[in-house]
């Protein structure tokens, strides 16, 4: 199960996704993002509440990364040491700026 808050205001979205971001859950957190992108200049993914990631939660970050670096910029903040470990393994931490 997954739930994602948001807040969007003055071209800077935070999502703060909660649960697990896998197979099942990827497609609503690719709906939140795509609804959140038409102008956005900064994307903040708090991953506070995250407790997982599958690869295809991975690849809806990439893809999201790919589309705000023509837009703007996109940042993820409070990864927790579970989801920290998959993107290490998977080399996401060259990729994504994480703060």
């Amino acid at each position: 199960m997954l739930s994602i808050h948001k807040t969007i205001e003055n071209g800077k979205a935070v999502l703060t996704p909660e649960g697990r971001l896998d197979t099942i859950t990827a497609p609503e957190m690719e709906k939140a993002i795509q609804r959140a992108l038409p102008g956005l200049k900064e994307l903040i993914l708090d991953l506070k509440d995250l407790e997982y990631i599958s690869s295809a939660g991975l690849r809806i970050l990439l893809s999201a990364q790919k589309i705000m670096n023509g837009q703007g910029a996109m940042k993820l903040c409070h990864v927790n040491q579970t989801v920290m470990e998959i993107f290490e393994v998977t080399g996401f931490t060259d990729i994504l700026t994480i703060e």
